[in-house]
């Protein structure tokens, strides 16, 4: 009851009583599974789904819950044969067809991936969660089921949970804009960003604050006195910036050479600067234990860091990891692996910001849900950005503009892979063809050849904008 009501906590302590009076209890290794899948904790996740699993060989929910997590951490074939295998057990479930279809995505079988997904849709054509996921995948045509689906689910919108109204909302968005009823479009996704950001719990305050003071922290003289402390590793890759910039078709770009290995969207850095606030270091933890670091923990964290990544590609010369919010610890990436390469993906803050709030991200964008929040937020990351570039030595971290990137596809491909310091590779100029798995927004976007409709794209009725463009232009 505690784990449905959300109440995560009190859900834990619960289920671990029950493991501490039962060790071998299959639905409470269930349980602690599934909350810390929703943490993000998808590694400890697994090992709870398997001991579930090891207990009650048949338990559907928690295979379909391995599964998902396997997916989660790009280990896609076992994800799959794991997925088809609760198929089998649950051959009518829409919740598994939907799983299946989002495994199936993500490896980029599109058209069993759409099957998959329209099957889920016939099953349970009231939840507009599988409607919304086929939308994202494939473009809609006027007789599209998922759009009479998506339709016929409106009247009662105001009936469903916060999430599903969301999901309706902006898959309607989608639908209509393959369409060509743009001005429609975005009505509901000022509808379902605005019911969304209604259920998040975003700090605008803080976050700006935090994003200064990262600049105010990061000094030339800090970063002078700590040079060459950290671990001398030069496998580590960042592809960093705001999200829908560029970032993943650069990763896609860089993992098609035979060199590379793209690592997706890595949580390996945030945890570790999470872990500083828990070691004793103060309410302000990450400032102070910043100063408080010695050479040997600045390596050592340095060290942690490559070997957590290592296992996914041990031959490989660089693995890139494209956490776009990685922008905000670029002074601690320099302090712990100074010989990593930084590559900064830029694109038109308009394009940027209008892509951000076209999309229901699956992992917490708080700031994207409002247009003046997501401009004030834009404006954030260019001061702070402006701040890196300034004290971080000549080479370290290269600037590509999306819009340059698509004018002159070859150069700038050339360009980034002798940043990583590596022979050129022509499969990075076939970046489309290379077969690998791809968990973000833009899954659909990096399996195709370059194209320029992102460039300047459309945007709606300037009084609808107008909070963005206030918020863009500042004070």
């Amino acid at each position: 009851t505690l784990l449905r009501l959300q109440r995560d906590d009190e859900a834990m302590t619960a289920f671990r009583a029950v493991l501490a009076a039962e060790p071998a209890h299959p639905d409470a290794h269930y349980g602690i599974a599934t909350l810390l899948d929703r943490q993000r904790r998808h590694a400890e996740a697994i090992e709870h789904y398997r001991a579930a699993l090891n207990h009650k060989p048949d338990h559907a929910d928690a295979m379909a819950g391995l599964a998902n997590a396997l997916k989660n951490t790009g280990r896609h074939d076992e994800a799959l044969a794991t997925g088809r295998q609760v198929l089998a057990l649950r051959p009518d479930s829409a919740r598994v067809a939907g799983l299946l279809g989002s495994i199936l995505a993500e490896i980029g079988t599109m058209e069993e991936a759409q099957a998959q997904l329209r099957r889920a849709l016939a099953l349970a054509p009231d939840r507009p969660e599988f409607a919304y996921y086929l939308v994202q995948i494939a473009k809609v045509r006027p007789d599209d089921e998922a759009l009479r689906a998506l339709e016929a689910a409106l009247p009662r919108a105001a009936s469903l949970p916060a999430r599903e109204q969301s999901l309706l909302h902006f898959a309607l968005a989608k639908a209509y804009d393959d369409l060509g009823e743009r001005e429609r479009g975005f009505r509901h996704l000022l509808e379902g960003n605005a019911i969304k950001r209604s259920e998040t719990g975003y700090d605008e305050a803080g976050t700006l604050a935090t994003m200064d003071h990262l600049a105010q922290l990061f000094t030339p003289a800090l970063l002078a006195a700590r040079r060459d402390l950290g671990d001398p590793s030069d496998v580590p890759v960042f592809i960093l910036g705001m999200p829908r910039s560029g970032t993943t078709l650069v990763e896609q770009t860089l993992a098609s050479h035979k060199a590379v290995f793209g690592a997706g969207e890595r949580p390996e850095l945030s945890q570790a600067i999470g872990r500083l606030a828990v070691e004793g270091r103060g309410a302000a933890a990450f400032a102070k234990a910043i100063h408080a670091l010695s050479g040997e923990e600045l390596r050592r964290m340095g060290a942690a860091y490559v070997a957590a990544l290592r296992p996914l590609a041990p031959d490989a010369a660089r693995i890139v990891d494209k956490m776009p919010g990685n922008f905000l610890f670029i002074g601690l990436i320099r302090l712990i692996l100074p010989k990593a390469r930084i590559i900064h993906v830029r694109r038109d803050p308009v394009d940027t910001c209008l892509s951000c709030f076209s999309k229901l991200f699956t992992g917490e964008q708080g700031f994207s849900y409002d247009l003046a929040e997501l401009g004030r937020y834009h404006r954030a990351y260019q001061r702070l950005m402006a701040h890196w570039r300034a004290v971080l030595p000549a080479g370290v971290m290269l600037e590509v503009q999306y819009e340059a990137l698509v004018d002159d596809f070859a150069g700038q491909a050339q360009r980034i892979v002798a940043h990583c310091g590596l022979d050129w590779d022509p499969a990075c100029l076939a970046f489309y063809k290379t077969a690998r798995p791809v968990h973000t927004a833009s899954m659909t976007q990096v399996r195709q050849p370059i194209y320029r409709s992102s460039v300047g794209r459309w945007r709606p009725d300037e009084t609808l904008l107008q909070p963005l463009l206030d918020a863009l232009a500042g004070p």
